[in-house]
């Protein structure tokens, strides 16, 4: 999208003879670059009918933005016919270069969505959509809104793919006339260029687009940076041309006498590359060996090997430098091998070998799809490119409804580099570097990701949160009753994997959070002399209808999940409830009231909660006490957190109960608890070898398991603190593994961790 300024008529005042040619110049050179002629020209692989209809979308754009000039000078109508020149470039179809002369028609014109529609078609009319950006609605934030803009373009390029290749466009037309914009915008502008743009340009395999617009953020971002890099550029440049001519010809020579047909021709790495280098590796400009490279050219995939051979023959291969990227293509496409070569005087050089149609994917992408299919109709690969991640965009979308949240995820996914790994049955899938086995196991499916509880990796078995490593073979072991766990948001690396592990904890959360609430109305209701709830049918729906107007909840199933997560007080809707229920006729009972509304405590009550360790999601155990079964409690409605307990004689509870005593509810063990709780305790021990061993021997003959171990970071004295997490049963089963600890030898004192007040 580009600057826009009203141009106003120039007023009174007579200009000298040298002004009006000047000013003729200059609106001539305007009018030719506003005119449809100059895009005519490349729009040759279009039918007639066509560029007809391109060019009622200009007659169209050129009269919404009539008046309009661009920081230069130019009129508006300029930046996007050069939008629509560059999908031209890319061969895309009438469609999307309609849509790229209209795409600032809704932002900055006025036309709606539906004008659109009449005139040029639905289709159309959606690609204009999905690139304009929402300022029409009010965001708290400048990031909220620009991730909501940016959440509806992704979306919208999941659908249609051209969303995005003119997005890109605009960007870099952007880009290239960034100069004529205000310098304070720049740093912003360049940043989410490198940020966003650029990733998703090498996401698609769009390497030319990604490399202009990495150089020109980075001329915009760092400009002495960037001035003093491009000039030792130029002097390397010129102090090499006679070395890289000399490898051209005997390359070309080589490949002669081969009787090979090639092409080859250099290639010179971006600066922004080369400065990323610099910076990532600690490297002066001498020591970044490979700015120079070419590429060869051949007929088909058997050539490139042959060539490749020819090429270690002419000049020594560098050990460790070959990659085959055709046998394994990049997550966006991408195919060529490399190799690097040891050229005359000893320097450096490397070759990248490909076939026309790789030329093509390498520096188009998924925008090859248009610019090949006429030679390669039948080629679905071309269309396959970065249509998995454009996918997973939608699933992510269904299950994230944060505008913020969708873009973490997204953001995540724009990695510039992969592993490829194997299933059991040899397919390849390509990961992001750094993923896990639970990555692996969602992008398989989100079943298998769901249910899954061990792994192995090379026939060996490992810990779910192991990083993949390229040539992985990796079996995935599941569970019917397995779940997700919280702690794998700690390492999974995948943006797909991490929306689908929070879906489901949320909708975990919400069921039993519901139910709890539904306990906790219940039992505060019979505080209030009503033995049940109202029942949820006809004949109470005008109760529950006040009610809910009342809390100003949307149904009855938000009611209740409100009230376990806390953010209503069980208590106050209760006596809402009770009043609705007297006016229709129901009338309190006096002695169930008597019984259950006045308890030991001070407040009134909302019911006791029987806890067994079956709840998940909707009850936490408090950290800083960690209760066992045995211990008296107390139960905290946090404000969205759900039910927290703590030990009655917790100083965090004590605080909480002082300042916000009516979110205090009454809480109990079941008599048979169905699973281990987690507890702290402290073991002060003689410095010694072996005497972790020991301690860990002996909470192991006490049947507790160790969940966590934290040492002291002093240097070793004689005596020394271990700090267990452990699990027990109880309280009796843990008092029996204080005893066992006190008799081990070495262990001089064992207490449970109480948190300080």
């Amino acid at each position: 999208m580009g600057a826009v300024l009203t141009l106003n008529p120039a007023a009174g005042g007579r200009a000298s003879t040298g002004q009006n040619a000047s000013e003729a110049g200059v609106a001539a050179a305007n009018a030719a670059a506003a005119s449809f002629a100059g895009l005519t020209a490349r729009l040759d692989y279009l039918e007639a009918s066509e560029v007809e209809q391109v060019r009622l979308a200009y007659r169209f754009a050129d009269q919404a933005h009539l008046g309009q000039i661009r920081n230069n000078g130019e009129p508006y109508i300029t930046h996007p016919i050069a939008v629509a020149a560059r999908c031209a470039e890319w061969k895309l179809d009438a469609q999307a270069l309609m849509a790229a002369l209209l795409h600032d028609a809704i932002e900055d014109c006025g036309v709606t969505k539906t004008d659109l529609i009449e005139r040029f078609g639905a289709p159309v009319a959606e690609l204009v959509d999905g690139l304009t950006k929402l300022d029409k609605l009010q965001f708290t934030t400048r990031e909220e809104n620009q991730a909501e803009s940016f959440r509806k373009m992704l979306l919208a390029m999941a659908r249609d793919v051209r969303v995005i290749l003119i997005k890109l466009a605009d960007r870099t037309h952007n880009m290239r006339t960034l100069s004529d914009v205000p310098r304070e915008k720049w740093k912003r502008i360049s940043s989410e260029t490198l940020d966003i743009y650029a990733p998703i340009a090498h996401r698609l395999g769009l390497n030319q687009t990604y490399r202009e617009l990495q150089d020109l953020a980075f001329s915009h971002l760092r400009p002495w940076r960037y001035g003093v890099l491009s000039k030792a550029v130029a002097k390397a440049r010129s102090r090499g041309r006679d070395l890289i001519q000399k490898v051209q010809r005997e390359v070309e020579a080589v490949f002669a006498a081969a009787q090979m047909q090639v092409r080859v021709f250099g290639r010179e790495k971006s600066l922004y590359s080369i400065y990323s280098k610099m910076t990532d590796k600690h490297l002066s400009f001498a020591q970044v060996t490979d700015i120079y490279g070419f590429r060869v050219i051949v007929s088909d995939i058997p050539d490139c090997y042959k060539a490749l051979g020819v090429l270690h023959q002419l000049y020594k291969p560098v050990p460790g430098k070959f990659k085959d990227h055709i046998a394994i293509a990049k997550v966006n496409g991408y195919q060529s091998l490399h190799t690097t070569l040891v050229g005359p005087s000893g320097v450096n050089v490397e070759f990248q070998l490909r076939t026309e149609g790789m030329n093509v994917v390498a520096e188009s992408g998924i925008a090859a799809h248009w610019l090949y299919k006429a030679s390669e109709p039948g080629d679905a690969n071309a269309e396959r490119l970065g249509s998995q991640w454009l996918q997973s965009l939608l699933e992510i979308q269904y299950e994230t409804h944060d505008a913020a949240e969708f873009w973490d995820h997204v953001k995540v996914d724009l990695f510039p580099d992969a592993v490829y790994v194997f299933t059991p049955k040899s397919q390849i899938m390509a990961l992001p570097r750094g993923a896990t086995v639970v990555d692996f196991a969602y992008a398989i499916h989100s079943n298998v990701g769901d249910r899954t509880v061990a792994a192995k990796i090379n026939g060996e078995q490992v810990p779910l949160r192991t990083e993949l490593q390229n040539g992985d073979v990796i079996e995935v072991i599941t569970a019917p009753v397995s779940a997700p766990n919280p702690a794998w948001l700690g390492f999974v690396r995948t943006g797909r994997a991490r929306s689908k592990i929070r879906h489901h904890l949320k909708t975990l959360a919400y069921a039993e959070s519901q139910g709890l609430g539904e306990k906790l109305l219940t039992q505060a209701l019979r505080a209030e002399g009503m033995e049940k709830l109202p029942e949820n049918d006809a004949a109470h729906q005008a109760i529950w209808d006040k009610l809910l107007r009342f809390t100003g909840s949307r149904n009855r199933e938000e009611l209740l999940t409100d009230l376990g997560l806390g953010k209503r007080i069980a208590s106050i809707v209760a006596k809402r409830l009770m009043t609705l229920l007297s006016e229709s006729g129901e009338k309190p009972d006096a002695v169930l009231m008597t019984r259950e509304r006045y308890t030991a405590h001070d407040h009134v009550s909302q019911g006791a909660v029987t806890l067994d360790g079956s709840e998940n999601a909707s009850v936490q155990f408090a950290l800083c006490c960690r209760p066992v079964p045995g211990d008296d409690i107390v139960g905290y409605l946090g404000r969205g957190e759900g039910l927290v307990v703590h030990t009655a004689d917790c100083a965090v509870a004590q605080r909480l109960q002082h300042k916000d005593s009516e979110r205090f509810i009454t809480v109990s063990w079941s008599d048979e608890p169905v699973r281990t709780f987690e507890t702290s305790i402290v073991t002060t021990v003689h410095n010694g070898k072996g005497v972790l061993a020991r301690v860990a021997a002996a909470l192991a003959a006490a049947e507790a398991d160790i969940t966590h171990i934290d040492m002291s970071d002093e240097i070793a004295q004689d005596a020394t603190d271990l700090r267990f997490v452990i699990a027990v049963r109880d309280r009796t089963h843990l008092e029996s593994v204080l005893r066992n600890l006190k008799r081990t030898p070495s262990v001089l004192r064992v207490v449970r961790a109480i948190p300080s007040a």
